[in-house]
C-alpha cells in the first residue's frame, strides 16, 4: 500500500497484499478516516518520546513507564538515531514547531559531539546515560559491570539519522555531516568473512570491544590503524536482517566493498544434512553477482515463497525499508519479499495460530523485561523467535535429515507488538489499521504515549512500557505513509543511490506471493 498527501487528500494505491483479499482482522469502524487516525497515533507516540528525552542533553532514554514517568538511565546509538528522525517526523507532521525541532536536534548533536567515542573509527559506544552523556561502565541501579561495546548495527542507525538531519535541517547540516563523515564502517567489515562467507565477499562483525571482554572475542585490527580491537565471534550473515543498514552505508561511503551486498545468505545452502539445523529445507538456484555466487534460497509458507529472517520477525524484515526504498529499487527481490513477509505475519496471527491479531517482533515482554517474538515457522533458526508466551516451537522436520518434532503445533497466549503492524503500513494498510484498532480498543493496549509496547492476546497481559526504538519506528512509518516517503527522500542522495541502487536492482529472489 502506498499513500501520499496531495493537496490535503490522501491518495491510496492498492498493494499486492490488499489486492488478494488478505486484509483480515478486527474492523476499524473509526469515522475519522485513515489520515486522522494515523495522525492521532503519531501525536500520542510523540508524547512518549518527548517524555523520555532529557531536555538538556537531547538524549532519549531506552524506555519509559506507561504513565510517562521514570525514564531509564541508559540509551544507545539506535535510540538516539531514532529520536532524531522522530523529531523530523514530528515537525513535518505538524506536531511540533520548526523552531522546537531545531532546538531539539541541535541539543542532541551538541551532546554527540562531546561524548566519548572510539577513535580512530569514530564509532559510538553502546550505552550512555541520557542525563549527562557519560559512557556506562556499570548498569544503572546495580553494580553489574558493562563492558563498553561498539555495535555495528547500532552505529548504523545513528549514522542513518545524521543523513536525515543533513537534508531535513540545513542549519544543522554541517554538524550532522561532520559526525557522519567521522564514522568509518570499514572497522566492522571482515574481508575474509568467517565460516559462512561466500567467495571472499566478506561479512560485517557484530561489533568490537577496545579491551578484552569476558567470553568469546577475536583480536584484530582494521588497516593497522590504532590499537588492537577485540571483535565479536559472530558475523551478520543473513540478508533479511536489520543489520543490512550497515552494508548500505558502508558501500555508499566506499568503506565496504560492493561485493559484500551479495555475501550475506538468503538461506543456508541446501547441502545434504550439513545445514539441517535450519527451520526447513530451502529451494532455489545459484546466480552470480559481481563475481559472487549467490544461492537464492527461499522457504515456503502457506502457498508463498519468501526469503526468511533469522527469527521471523517484522523488525528484521522491514526496519531498513523505513529509510531505503528497497521495494522500489528491487522489483525482483524486496518488492515481492516485503509483502510476503507481511502476509506471513498476518496469516500466522489470524489463521495458523488463531490469535485474532498479528504483528510479531522483539519487544518489551508483557511477562518480563524483553523478549524476541516472530513467526517461528518462517525464521531461519529452527528454534527461532516464537509468537506466544509459551515459546511454542514449530518443527516440521528436514527431509531426510531431521524428524518432525512438532509439525502441527497448538499455539497459546500470542504476544503482538504494535510497532510490527506499523512497519507493514506500506504493504497492507487496511490490515494494519484494522489490527491496530483491535489492539487499542479490544485489547486496551493504549496509553498516554500511544500503543504500549506489547500485549498478550489470550490473557490480555500488557507490557505497559514504551521503548524508544519501537516508538521511533512508529513515527517513521507514519511519516512515510502520510508524507509520501519523506524520510526516504531525506536519507537517499544521489551518491547513495548511485552506489546502492544497482546492487539492489540486480538481485533476484525466488519469493512469490501465490
Amino acid at each position: 500500500m502506498c499513500a501520499a498527501l496531495v493537496a490535503g487528500t490522501l491518495i491510496i494505491a492498492p498493494s499486492a497484499t490488499a489486492a488478494t483479499g488478505t486484509s483480515k482482522g478486527p474492523a476499524t469502524g473509526d469515522p475519522r478516516g485513515d489520515t486522522a487516525v494515523l495522525q492521532s497515533y503519531a501525536v500520542d507516540t510523540w508524547a512518549s518520546l518527548d517524555a523520555m528525552t532529557d531536555k538538556k542533553t537531547g538524549l532519549p532514554a531506552d524506555k519509559l513507564q506507561g504513565d510517562l514517568s521514570e525514564p531509564s538511565d541508559n540509551t544507545s546509538p539506535t535510540n538516539i538515531g531514532g529520536y532524531l528522525w522522530s523529531v523530523v517526523s514530528a515537525r513535518d507532521l505538524g506536531i511540533i514547531s520548526k523552531q522546537d525541532a531545531f532546538k531539539r536536534m541541535k541539543s542532541t548533536l551538541k551532546t554527540l559531539e562531546r561524548i566519548e567515542r572510539h577513535e580512530p573509527s569514530g564509532m559510538f559506544y553502546n550505552w550512555y546515560s541520557p542525563r549527562d552523556g557519560h559512557k556506562l561502565t556499570t548498569w544503572p541501579g546495580s553494580d553489574d559491570p558493562v563492558d563498553p561495546f561498539l555495535s555495528s548495527v547500532d552505529n548504523g542507525w545513528l549514522a542513518a539519522s545524521f543523513r536525515i538531519v543533513v537534508e531535513a535541517e540545513p542549519r544543522l547540516a554541517r554538524s550532522a555531516d561532520a559526525l557522519y563523515a567521522s564514522m568509518d564502517f570499514g572497522y566492522f567489515h571482515d574481508l575474509e568473512g568467517g565460516a559462512n562467507a561466500v567467495n571472499g565477499a566478506g561479512l560485517n562483525r557484530g561489533g568490537f570491544w577496545v579491551t578484552p571482554p569476558p567470553g568469546c572475542s577475536v583480536p584484530g585490527n582494521y588497516g593497522d590503524d590504532g590499537s588492537e580491537l577485540y571483535y565479536t565471534c559472530h558475523h551478520y550473515d543473513t540478508s533479511v536482517s536489520e543489520a543490512r543498514i550497515v552494508n548500505y552505508l558502508g558501500i555508499a561511503n566506499g568503506q565496504i566493498p560492493a561485493e559484500a551486498y551479495y555475501g550475506t545468505l538468503r538461506t543456508m545452502p541446501d547441502q545434504g544434512c550439513d545445514f539441517a539445523w535450519q527451520e526447513q529445507k530451502p529451494t532455489g538456484e545459484t546466480r552470480e553477482h559481481l563475481g559472487v555466487p549467490v544461492y537464492e534460497g527461499v522457504y515456503e509458507y502457506r502457498g508463498m515463497k519468501l526469503v526468511p529472517a533469522w527469527g521471523g520477525s517484522m523488525f528484521e524484515a522491514l526496519m531498513p525499508d523505513l529509510l531505503v526504498p528497497e521495494a522500489d529499487w528491487g522489483p525482483q527481490s524486496w518488492a515481492v519479499n516485503h509483502p510476503a513477509s507481511v502476509r506471513a505475519q498476518i496469516e500466522h496471527g489470524l489463521d495458523e495460530a488463531g490469535y485474532g491479531y498479528w504483528g510479531f517482533s522483539p519487544a518489551s515482554d508483557p511477562f518480563g523485561e524483553y523478549a524476541e517474538y516472530g513467526v517461528e515457522g518462517v525464521g531461519m533458526s529452527a528454534d527461532g523467535y516464537a509468537s506466544d508466551r509459551e515459546r511454542t516451537n514449530v518443527d516440521a522436520g528436514y527431509d531426510g535429515c531431521r524428524e518432525a518434532a512438532n509439525p502441527n503445533p497448538d499455539f497459546s497466549d500470542g504476544v503482538v507488538t504494535p510497532h510490527a503492524s506499523f512497519l507493514a503500513l506500506a504493504y497492507d494498510k487496511p490490515a494494519v489499521l484494522s489490527n491496530l484498532a483491535g489492539i487499542k480498543n479490544d485489547l486496551g493496549a493504549y496509553g498516554p504515549g500511544g500503543f504500549y509496547d506489547a500485549v498478550a492476546t489470550e490473557s490480555g497481559t500488557i507490557a505497559e512500557r514504551y521503548l524508544s526504538l519501537d516508538q521511533s519506528m512508529i513515527m517513521a512509518a507514519v511519516a512515510n505513509d502520510l508524507l509520501d516517503d519523506r524520510l526516504k527522500d531525506y536519507f537517499v542522495d544521489d551518491t547513495f543511490e548511485a552506489a546502492v541502487r544497482p546492487l539492489v536492482e540486480a538481485q533476484i529472489f525466488g519469493s512469490k506471493l501465490e
